[in-house]
């Protein structure tokens, strides 16, 4: 036996026998970690796998069955101009109003499609961290100087973020500009107008599905909120139409879907997700039995899925194990956080992107989060830096990125948002 070869299993083996060996079993804070991991993975489960995950995971698809890799390298490329490959980018997530976890399918989708690393990873950033409700809440509930720091940094991360990623791995972008140069250009089967309808429709399924209530019972927000069923019940009908009308599929087996789906909504009109998840489940057996377009399209979903969802799922639960849910602790006593970001010194910011990084964010929870550390003393200077690093990134999306990009890339990107959110963070905090 060539032990040389063999080294790595045997730390495997080793590590993991130390570790169950080891385990404090009978500790009421380890137990409460694994209550808090699983609780964090249910409540994630419920609250974002059917309306925000699996629509992503649709769209993937569909980037990368419908989209030509010859638009993709046109307008996201390695050589595409820059003024509008990052400003589409860059202002991704003023449309999208999605956590980190989400916007992973739809990064991974435009990558492999042939998006360059610079545009790639500004829409990674841009996705989750651009998002006008959240800007607007956070301006409103933690101050507008907070508010308007967070929107300004989040613009500018994510096109400078792309632009050193571009600049960093340039030598590999080359080389995938000359191989995608090589794919022989299609002949598109819809017009521009078309595709642009059929992603709107699912893009606006997406948005309206997920619109959370606002804290005030009144106002445009919550008008919005009240008919947010309306309206995705309406854009489920244009999509079903457009697939009928512009993808061959055949009108019946769109009914058979379509018409359960719209009876329990209006006799289930308290709990519109059942007649969503029918949905979801008539349209993915009309999917996954079609043998044409649509056929292709499932096929594409499900590999994105069968990727990234195993990683989501684990991330998540590890994430609730060291650092629990909001107002829950894990392994990690929430009092050492909160002892770790007071002030504005150099550990203090670098510590609150650091578990900003980590930590795992919905959206809009980093803004209560955020009030209760920063009524426990903590700094605005780290809350700036915990703002721009912890919507970005999580503990599972690195998982995911990984899985994408490889090791490298992905270890660039972190590096890049820790410290940039840590530098924003001391700027802005000897600032106010």
């Amino acid at each position: 036996m060539k032990w040389k070869n063999e080294w790595k299993p045997l730390l495997w083996m080793l590590g993991g026998f130390l570790l169950i060996y080891n385990v404090p079993i009978e500790s009421s804070r380890f137990q409460n970690a694994i209550n808090e991991a699983f609780h964090l993975t249910q409540w994630y489960a419920q609250e974002h796998v059917l309306l925000c995950v699996i629509p992503a995971f649709f769209i993937a698809g569909a980037i990368a069955v419908f989209v030509s890799q010859t638009a993709v390298m046109k307008y996201l490329g390695p050589k595409a101009k820059k003024s509008i490959a990052y400003g589409v980018s860059s202002i991704s997530g003023s449309v999208l109003a999605v956590c980190s976890c989400t916007v992973l399918p739809l990064f991974a989708g435009i990558y492999k499609m042939g998006a360059g690393i610079g545009p790639a990873t500004a829409f990674l950033y841009s996705g989750p961290a651009v998002n006008v409700l959240a800007i607007i809440l956070t301006a409103k509930i933690l101050g507008p100087e907070l508010g308007i720091a967070r929107a300004v940094g989040a613009v500018l991360f994510s096109i400078i973020i792309g632009l050193l990623m571009h600049f960093i791995f340039r030598k590999d972008e080359i080389n995938k500009s000359s191989m995608m140069a090589q794919i022989d250009e299609e002949e598109p089967k819809r017009s521009l107008l078309q595709n642009s309808v059929y992603f709107g429709l699912m893009v606006s399924i997406l948005i309206f599905a997920n619109w959370g209530k606002p804290e005030e019972n009144s106002g445009f927000w919550h008008f919005i909120y009240s008919i947010k069923w309306i309206i995705t019940a309406i854009s489920s009908v244009g999509l079903a139409t457009v697939l009928i009308m512009w993808f061959d599929l055949v009108w019946w087996k769109v009914a058979l879907v379509a018409v359960p789906s719209a009876i329990l909504g209006f006799l289930m009109s308290e709990q519109p997700q059942i007649a969503f998840t029918v949905a979801i489940i008539g349209f993915s057996v009309i999917g996954g039995t079609d043998k044409g377009e649509t056929g292709e399209w499932f096929d594409s979903t499900w590999g994105f899925a069968k990727q990234i969802f195993p990683l989501l799922l684990f991330g998540i639960l590890f994430a609730g194990a060291i650092l629990g849910r909001p107002g829950h602790e894990g392994l990690i006593p929430s009092q050492w956080i909160t002892y770790a970001v007071g002030g504005n010194s150099f550990s203090a910011n670098f510590f609150s992107s650091i578990a900003g990084a980590f930590m795992y964010f919905a959206t809009l929870t980093e803004i209560p989060i955020l009030q209760g550390l920063m009524g426990n003393g903590m700094g605005k200077g780290p809350a700036l830096a915990l703002l721009l690093a912890g919507p970005a990134l999580s503990l599972p999306s690195m998982l995911v990125i990984r899985s994408v990009m490889g090791n490298k890339k992905t270890a660039a990107y972190i590096m890049l948002v820790v410290t940039m959110s840590t530098i924003s963070g001391m700027v802005y905090g000897s600032l106010f």
